[in-house]
């Protein structure tokens, strides 16, 4: 079975949309060594944002503090109202509004696809077991998987892998998605399906923070595209004034290279 329908083209934004995620002055260094700078970003509800840049810039170390799987050393993360940075924040109620997907899928092997996608809507949300099958069911329809539910995990290829992590992501309705160079690991003839559902996201309005290095998918999916360098955001605009007008001279090289 194929990936839900490609819908190119994000949803536009503009200034009054509301913010859905606050960073500001965000910075973090493992041990001596500075890895993200005083970086200040908004993502606006229903805004797709690609991150690129080459490989230890700091996307993903980004990423990671945005779901707090990295700590911050300074600086504040705020989801809607909700600074997640607070002292006495909680942290697991926000993960549980935060969809991640990594490079590699995570899944259980001993576990079915349905089951994968449904655990953490019993252990975490307490959905009983019917009613999370549903929802399961649903969002493996989404990316194209209902067929597949009550296999294991290693019967499928390595893009159905990742369109079920994206499933079990979406079940837990989480009001902004991160998405960590989610295609990186995948063989190329598999990557399209897992970008076709990821641009289905963006033109239905989810909010999304994406590392990627699929600049087909920044071009066409994104609503602006932030490149870093060094651990800063360098540069930040429209995927036209990104890759059409480029200020910033490091930039200018790194497209050069991967286009």
């Amino acid at each position: 079975m194929t990936a839900p329908r490609n819908t190119i083209g994000p949803v536009a934004t503009s200034p009054a949309t509301p913010v859905a995620l606050r960073i500001a002055g965000l910075s973090k260094s493992y041990g001596t060594t500075p890895v993200l700078h005083d970086i200040d970003l908004d993502v606006r509800r229903a805004e797709t944002l690609c991150l690129i840049g080459p490989s230890g810039s700091g996307k993903s170390t980004l990423l990671k503090c945005l779901n707090l799987l990295e700590q911050p050393g300074a600086g504040d993360i705020w989801l809607g109202e909700t600074c997640l940075t607070a002292p006495h924040a909680d942290v697991d109620a926000a993960r549980a509004r935060i969809g991640m997907v990594f490079q590699h899928f995570n899944l259980f092997p001993h576990m079915s696809v349905e089951r994968n996608v449904t655990l953490a809507l019993t252990s975490v949300k307490g959905m009983g077991r019917e009613q999370a099958r549903v929802v399961a069911r649903r969002h493996l329809d989404h990316v194209g998987l209902a067929a597949f539910a009550d296999q294991r995990p290693g019967r499928l290829s390595g893009g159905q892998q990742q369109r079920v992590a994206i499933a079990r992501a979406l079940a837990m309705e989480p009001e902004l998605m991160l998405f960590d160079e989610a295609t990186s690991a995948l063989d190329p003839e598999l990557v399209k399906d897992v970008l076709a559902v990821m641009r289905d996201l963006a033109s239905g309005g989810m909010t999304m923070a994406v590392v990627t290095h699929e600049m087909g998918f920044a071009r066409e999916a994104a609503d602006r595209v932030a490149f870093m360098c060094d651990g800063r955001i360098a540069e930040i605009d429209t995927p036209d004034r990104i890759f059409e007008r480029a200020d910033h001279p490091r930039l200018r090289q790194f497209l050069s290279q991967v286009l």
